[in-house]
């Protein structure tokens, strides 16, 4: 552990101030997430950083139980399951109202070793099996997500119906409503069971690749690690392949400039529906529109953001999304630009990649290589699709269906509003639900209609003061090294980027960040903050963002480089990156609050550095 002076840590969550307004945050979260006396030695002496990739502000209530799931899910996995050796679970707090995670590494060699043997047979079985057993994964997610969707919370009417009477169930259908609740939470946090069963030996299997390869050629660069295993066709490309194609339709069928002087893009569902309306008076508008409903089921039930907070929009339900992509793609198509992922030019790459590297090595090290290569390239495609079936189709039912509820709470008479729900955890509702269905059984007024209705006032200004912050990038102390695959791999949290964070990443003239993707590019950058934000975003500009999502792809195709606060070799930005090929550098902690709209940069995606060539802005 670190020295524990000003230098060389963070601040202790103790230490914080609460941002006015937010005084008693605490307890609108389970007693488990948030720091507290009992709690303070072991969390002070741990480094806890922002998982704002996912929790880009601050979570309601009721939302915390997607950081319990997560991290329930990955601590199962790489603790007590696969036992990762040299890392425990990632354990989580909630601060603030933002997510933080700690990483729990090993450093005992006795610990480690006993770990590596049991990791090596487990593990093993799963690559051996990998095919067979992702098979079976995916069939598993199917019938959770199948699950969720048939699930169902319908009014309580003044007489139970006949069936209960004619069928002697002996019990009332209202029972139904609370088995309901506790399945809808119970599959969800079985979907991420489910996520790390395999996402944990997805970065296992490149990590094992990525270090052999960095000690067999001392002098290879991260980028040309990954190129090693870039142009694979994974479904998590698939939603805009959609697009893509809806857009060489619209060519086809001469709809370009009826896509973008019909507001395609605009923000909100009453330009969508008006679009709509002009194509359908035309025979090649609704041969369109045809191809366009068939793409929605499943590909548009696709997250803007990461799908964490019940408030998110999908493409299904903001239209004006995907369609802004489309034209945007139709208007590239019409200039004769391509729009196509350079698969081919990737492929030829990789394997001339590996070519040149595989000749220095001996025999035996090829064999070696060979295989660790053709392991990675396996296992790869799981840390992109798995997004599609967690992150996306089941987090679109599952917010669908709390969002069912709390209407059945608002029309049950609890709330007002059915936003309402959002202000109790998952544990407050399930008691205000056995309330309302209790109170209804007996034919007495709901008990505690008021108690709830002033929580949810009292509320609702806390959750308001707490999203109006950042979140700082950490607190705690660092470990001398992170060995947790996760914090690295994904997130960018690796000790040299720790260490520029405690030097407050002030270099005046730049930012140092992860080298997500090749490429050296120059120009104004354009700061997006949110998926609203991307209509914004104009040929030839630099992206900046806090971290981008996997619906974002469409942006990456007007947009002449990517910088990220958070992320990082296998985190979304730098896998798109790669496969679009831009440059990126990801990981730089500060971009977004350093970087202004206009502002000039150079960023190289191979040394991983952002320089300031002035300070214009718009």
């Amino acid at each position: 552990m670190s020295t524990e002076t000003p230098d060389s840590r963070f601040p202790f969550f103790h230490e914080a101030e609460v941002p006015a307004g937010g005084e008693g945050w605490e307890e609108m979260y389970p007693y488990y997430m948030v720091p507290s006396e009992e709690t303070r030695e072991h969390d002070d002496s741990l480094l806890w950083f922002a998982d704002t990739m996912h929790w880009s502000r601050g979570t309601h209530p009721f939302d915390s139980i997607g950081a319990e799931a997560v991290y329930y899910g990955v601590g199962t996995f790489s603790t007590r399951i696969f036992a990762l050796p040299v890392s425990l679970g990632l354990d989580v707090r909630v601060f603030n109202g933002y997510v933080y995670i700690a990483p729990q590494g090993i450093t005992d060699p006795a610990r480690i070793q006993e770990r590596a043997e049991v990791f090596q047979k487990r593990a093993g079985y799963y690559y051996q099996n990998w095919d067979e057993l992702y098979g079976k994964w995916k069939t598993k997610m199917e019938g959770a997500i199948a699950t969720m969707d048939e699930i169902s919370f319908p009014p309580l009417t003044e007489y139970e119906p006949d069936s209960v009477v004619d069928e002697a169930t002996g019990r009332s259908v209202s029972m139904d409503i609370l088995e309901n609740y506790h399945r809808l939470t119970d599959q969800f946090l079985a979907t991420w069971q489910y996520h790390f069963e395999f996402l944990n030996l997805g970065y296992g299997g490149y990590i094992t690749f990525f270090q052999f390869c960095k000690q067999a050629f001392p002098l290879i660069t991260d980028q040309s690690i990954s190129r090693m295993v870039a142009g694979l066709d994974v479904l998590a490309f698939r939603p805009d392949d959609e697009l893509r194609q809806l857009a060489r339709q619209a060519v086809e069928l001469d709809l370009v400039t009826t896509l973008r002087e019909g507001g395609a893009g605009s923000e909100g569902s009453v330009k969508a529906r008006e679009l709509r309306a002009v194509l359908e008076s035309t025979e090649n508008g609704r041969t369109w529109l045809a191809a366009f409903d068939a793409a929605r089921d499943p590909w548009f039930d696709y997250f803007t953001e990461y799908g964490f907070t019940h408030d998110q929009e999908t493409w299904n339900s903001d239209l004006s999304i995907p369609l802004g992509s489309i034209s945007r793609y139709a208007d590239k198509i019409a200039a004769g630009e391509d729009i196509d992922r350079p698969i081919e030019r990737l492929q030829a790459e990789r394997e001339e990649i590996v070519g040149e590297y595989r000749a220095l090595l001996t025999a035996e090290e090829a064999s070696q290589f060979n295989e660790l290569l053709n392991l990675a390239r396996t296992v790869f495609p799981y840390i992109e699709e798995h997004n599609i079936y967690v992150e996306h189709w089941a987090h679109n039912v599952f917010w669908a269906k709390a969002r069912e509820l709390s209407r059945f709470l608002v029309d049950a008479g609890l709330f007002e509003d059915p936003e309402d729900m959002f202000y109790l955890n998952r544990f407050e509702v399930d008691m205000a639900l056995a309330d309302v269905v209790q109170s209804w059984a007996i034919g007495v007024p709901i008990r505690g209609k008021q108690r709830w209705r002033a929580e949810v006032e009292r509320r609702r200004p806390m959750v308001a003061a707490l999203k109006s912050v950042t979140a700082p990038p950490a607190y705690g102390i660092p470990p001398e090294q992170i060995t947790d695959p996760f914090a690295v791999m994904n997130y960018g949290v690796t000790t040299e980027r720790v260490n520029e964070w405690l030097g407050a990443g002030q270099d005046e003239n730049g930012l140092a960040g992860i080298p997500g993707s090749l490429g050296i590019v120059e120009g104004p950058v354009r700061v997006l903050r949110s998926e609203k934000d991307l209509p914004d975003l104009q040929p030839g500009e630099i992206l900046v963002a806090p971290i981008t999502a996997p619906s974002w792809a469409a942006a990456f195709a007007v947009a002449s480089g990517v910088i990220t606060d958070i992320g990082g070799m296998m985190c979304h930005a730098a896998i798109v990156c790669r496969e679009y090929g831009i440059p990126a550098v990801v990981g730089t902690g500060y971009a977004t609050a350093r970087l202004t709209t206009g502002q000039r940069v150079r960023i190289d995606g191979k040394s991983g550095s952002v320089t300031f060539l002035d300070d214009e802005t718009e």
